[in-house]
């Protein structure tokens, strides 16, 4: 365990030096909120990935599998058609309109105070709904690491996340995920190669051995999305919700034209992918050598279900290849977390703060320097909330949280932002009427599913997606046929039709 706290030391200094170089770099709102958009397609890329590939890929798509079988391989190799969403639809879309949020956006297009309010609305309710599983696979990671309770755990997760946004900004942020990622995907080839060699490099000896251990049923949908409608709700949630994540979006701002934008998406498109196909493996793994038994007994939502693999492949509990593999896949798998939660809480604090603060109630009138001053109070404000969140997720495995809070961005955030994009007649009424019909819709309908009250679940589905996303495109078409015609948006769309597709600003 000595070991093991070490390497996860070294990597959270790594990162905290990385922030200080970033501190003395960051000057200006373009550097705090967009890294000064010079980033190149790779870095972005990598960035990317490091958003992408949270506790959930690292932890959750791996128990999942474990535990549930093929359904938890759905769960992980759904983002590689989501990727598609982001690449033809919204990639250079969101470059060529936005500055440096989603809002932005929706600001640049209704040019009004409510719909600017109804968007930052959506980023802040979607950012914490993602907030809380990452705060939750943090908590058991450094729980393991350390040996300190869950709830203090927590907490020292959420004041490194605090340190990286209000003083690293992007650019601590961009690279603590680029050095994460390379770890991830680095932790994950070794692993990789270590299970492969069990099975004298066969991977379908995997799949034969869970099939004689724990029948032909666990190789079959339906263990763990019982309904059909759930499958195709996590379809939709995945194709959809990804290019509603304003965390994700907001990437696109840190490069220099929409060029270079779309190149990142297909960089992390082999990256992230190439990960997600390799937790099949190891959910597979982990269930023959681990045992299904051990995952539950050590974290009832099976969120250590790599650890315990990575500890049984080195050779043991005990051991000095099982503390150190262990001590290794585990530092990262916190690295990944400090990560994507550094980059959520940059996302939701340029909400607030350049959003709310600056566009919403001083109407654009503030200085940089007072701007960064507000976002980085409001990082330290947001960091204190997902502690509360954190605490309260423990025990539910992070995919299925992740996943609701994809649900959320599916459901409201993406038929706003499309219809913005798109739709001559869409207005401010539309824009209120689906990010409300959205949020609340996917919420409600999340709180009282199966994932959150198990079998007291007063609805069926654990991901309400196939339901939500209609109820959000309805809510925004209601919206705009009866808050009537809006002569001077419709007259303005053609100049911001050339920008979205051009990026030639009006004017």
């Amino acid at each position: 365990m000595n070991l093991t706290l070490g390497i996860f030391i070294v990597i959270l200094l790594i990162t905290l030096c990385i922030t200080y170089w970033a501190a003395r770099r960051t000057h200006t709102t373009s550097d705090f909120y967009a890294a000064d958009s010079q980033l190149t397609a790779a870095q972005n890329g990598f960035a990317l990935a490091g958003d992408w590939c949270s506790a959930a890929a690292f932890l959750g798509f791996t128990g999942l599998t474990a535990l549930y079988g093929m359904d938890g391989a759905f769960y992980a190799l759904g983002p590689l058609v989501a990727f598609c969403t982001v690449l033809f639809l919204i990639a250079e879309p969101m470059r060529n309109t936005g500055k440096y949020t989603l809002g932005d956006v929706i600001r640049s297009r209704m040019q009004t105070r409510t719909s600017l309010l109804a968007a930052i609305a959506g980023t802040v309710v979607v950012n914490f709904a993602y907030l809380m599983p990452q705060m939750a696979g943090a908590g058991v990671l450094v729980r393991l690491l350390t040996g300190i309770s869950y709830d203090w755990a927590v907490i020292l997760v959420g004041i490194s996340m605090i340190v990286y946004v209000a003083f690293g900004g992007m650019l601590a942020t961009t690279w603590v995920q680029i050095v994460k990622a390379v770890l991830m995907l680095s932790a994950g080839a070794i692993i990789l190669v270590m299970i492969l060699s069990l099975v004298h490099f066969n991977p379908l000896t995997l799949f034969t051995d869970a099939e004689q251990k724990y029948t032909a049923k666990y190789l079959l949908p339906g263990n763990y999305l019982k309904n059909p409608f759930d499958q195709i709700s996590l379809g939709l949630g995945y194709t959809f919700g990804l290019a509603g994540l304003p965390h994700v979006m907001t990437r696109f701002y840190t490069v220099p034209d929409a060029k270079t934008a779309r190149r990142s998406v297909v960089w992390v498109m082999f990256l992230a992918g190439a990960f997600f196909a390799g937790t099949t493996l190891f959910g597979l793994a982990a269930a023959n050598y681990v045992g299904q038994d051990a995952i539950r007994a050590a974290d009832k939502g099976g969120n250590l279900t790599l650890p315990l693999l990575a500890q049984y492949l080195g050779g043991g509990k005990g051991s000095f290849g099982g503390d150190l593999i262990l001590g290794f896949v585990a530092a990262v798998a916190v690295a990944t977390i400090l990560a994507v939660v550094s980059a959520l809480t940059l996302s939701t604090s340029g909400a607030i703060a350049h959003d709310f603060y600056v566009n919403w109630i001083k109407r654009g009138q503030v200085d940089g320097k007072q701007e960064v001053r507000i976002a980085r109070i409001a990082a330290v404000v947001i960091g204190v909330l997902a502690i509360a969140l954190g605490i309260l997720a423990q025990g539910v495995n992070v995919a299925v949280l992740v996943i609701l809070a994809i649900c959320v961005a599916a459901s409201a955030n993406f038929p706003v932002l499309i219809l913005s994009l798109f739709w001559r007649r869409f207005n401010t009424g539309g824009v209120v009427g689906g990010m409300a019909v959205g949020l609340i819709s996917s919420v409600v309908l999340a709180m009282i599913g199966p994932a959150m009250r198990g079998a007291d679940a007063l609805w069926p589905l654990v991901n309400p997606t196939i339901v939500s996303l209609p109820l959000g495109f309805l809510g925004a078409v209601l919206g705009t046929l009866i808050s009537g015609r809006d002569a001077e948006n419709e007259k303005r769309f053609d100049a911001f039709l050339l920008q979205v597709h051009t990026g030639v600003a009006p004017g």
